[in-house]
């Protein structure tokens, strides 16, 4: 699903990643574009008008998989959220919560929404963000909105957690 299928997750590699995230360019305008791997297609990132949606840690298969093993693999995979949302929060002050709620039904009303949301709906990251900002991108550059959050489309697919940066508020939709 991703290009980060079978690593550990690591909180240093994770933030380093939303770093870069932060120093690399956001587009102003333009479609929205997933980049796969060049080998094995599997997603790498995701960029559209003011965003870009990095994923940074996907679990194992989770087919098969039932309770207690697959709440085993919840939890942690939710740790692995906390914990970055922590160090995030210890960095750039407590962060907020914006649901995804309201896209998700205007996902399955196939009604439109910014590009954003619907990029996060069209790669089933559906799971409500952590936001901060306005955050500093970096010398020189415009402060920003940074959210993670952590994923599952359906019970046999992999948790996967993902971060973006955006050049405009990330705000929750209204019904």
């Amino acid at each position: 699903m991703t290009a980060r299928a079978g690593e550990t997750f690591e909180l240093d590699r994770a933030v380093s990643d939303i770093e870069a995230l932060l120093a690399g360019p956001v587009p102003a305008t333009g479609p929205t574009d997933s980049q796969g791997d060049p080998v094995t297609g599997e997603w790498i990132a995701t960029s559209g008008e003011g965003f870009r949606i990095l994923p940074l840690w996907e679990s194992g298969s989770l087919v098969g998989v039932y309770a207690p093993e697959w709440n085993d693999a919840d939890e942690a995979a939710r740790g692995h959220l906390d914990d970055l949302v922590a160090e995030l929060d210890r960095r750039w002050g407590a962060h907020r919560k914006v649901g995804m709620r309201v896209p998700i039904f205007r996902k399955i009303a196939d009604e439109s929404m910014p590009p954003l949301f619907q990029a996060l709906c069209d790669k089933d990251c559906l799971g409500d963000l952590s936001v901060w900002g306005p955050v500093a991108a970096g010398p020189g550059a415009a402060d920003v909105w940074v959210a993670a959050s952590v994923n599952q489309c359906d019970g046999d697919a992999p948790m996967i957690i993902v971060a973006l940066v955006s050049d405009r508020p990330i705000v929750e939709l209204q019904d």
